[in-house]
């Protein structure tokens, strides 16, 4: 996750354009294989043990390397010697933009450690999941520090993230974010959550963008607007939805109540203290929206 945040700093910078960083992310995503098809590889599952994992993960706030270990398909050292070949993300990253001539090895080395020291992170970070450093990440970019909903934008946010590269991909930017008195969105899909954290969730994007979001969940390309293309954005953000509401009862011992989803074809434009998120994937912009 810090991968990202770290493309949002290079943006920042203007030491490259979006353009460059999305095609640069591209590559990485094509060039750094999942653990999944690593462990098929060596052998050390079946096609049908990946996909139960993968199953698993829709419903546990996990890591598929902890899944796969929970289900004893694999062990923590066959785990680690995975990921060892997959390669560091923000690394790869590094080498898509200076092959593309978008920045030399000197000034990437510089921007990467700069990063490091205003964030007090180190390599074992950019490679696990420190939930406290990803955490006080997500509080200072979206200033929810000033919030006094801030442990529930926090745990909403991290886990979003966590979920968009298990579930959509790794390869996304976020831009500056977005503090609204007003939702306005061209085509979304939403969800409400009631209790003591009530808001409106919303995925919103112009429909190319849209589209590629729900290929991407979905697993194959969809050219339509149509239920399918629908049926799968809403599921995102309801296995998200749900997902956030049993971390919150299990860390937090609050209950939340989740509304059925909503298709948003037309638009909408809801009042209200708004947190933009927006983020920039290859296909395009695609904004979360919580509506409070």
């Amino acid at each position: 996750m810090f991968t990202q945040f770290f493309g949002n700093y290079l943006l920042n910078k203007g030491l490259v354009d979006t353009q460059q960083l999305a095609d640069a992310l591209a590559i990485q995503k094509e060039t750094r294989p999942r653990l999944g098809v690593l462990a098929i590889n060596a052998g050390y599952m079946t096609a049908e043990q990946v996909d139960k994992v993968h199953a698993e993960q829709q419903r546990v706030d996990k890591r598929i390397g902890d899944i796969a270990c929970d289900m004893g398909f694999l062990t923590r050292e066959q785990v680690e010697e995975l990921l060892s070949t997959q390669g560091a993300a923000h690394l790869q990253l590094g080498q898509a933009l200076v092959n593309s001539g978008a920045m030399t090895n000197a000034a990437f080395a510089d921007a990467l450690n700069s990063y490091k020291k205003e964030n007090s992170l180190n390599d074992v970070d950019f490679g696990g999941d420190s939930t406290g450093k990803i955490d006080d990440i997500i509080r200072k970019f979206y200033n929810f520090s000033e919030d006094d909903r801030e442990a529930y934008l926090t745990e909403y946010v991290a886990l979003l993230f966590k979920n968009i590269i298990r579930f959509i991909g790794d390869d996304f930017t976020p831009l500056a974010s977005e503090h609204l008195n007003k939702a306005d969105a061209v085509l979304a899909a939403a969800q409400k959550i009631n209790g003591d954290f009530a808001c409106t969730t919303i995925i919103e994007a112009l429909s190319n963008s849209y589209l590629g979001f729900a290929s991407r969940y979905a697993g194959e390309e969809l050219t339509e607007l149509d239920e399918m293309a629908h049926a799968s954005t809403g599921e995102f953000l309801n296995l998200h939805n749900g997902l956030f509401t049993v971390n919150v009862s299990n860390e937090m011992n609050t209950e939340l109540k989740l509304e059925p989803q909503e298709i948003m074809e037309t638009g909408c434009s809801m009042q209200g203290e708004v947190y933009g998120i927006p983020l920039v994937f290859p296909f395009g912009l695609v904004r979360f929206l919580l509506v409070l």
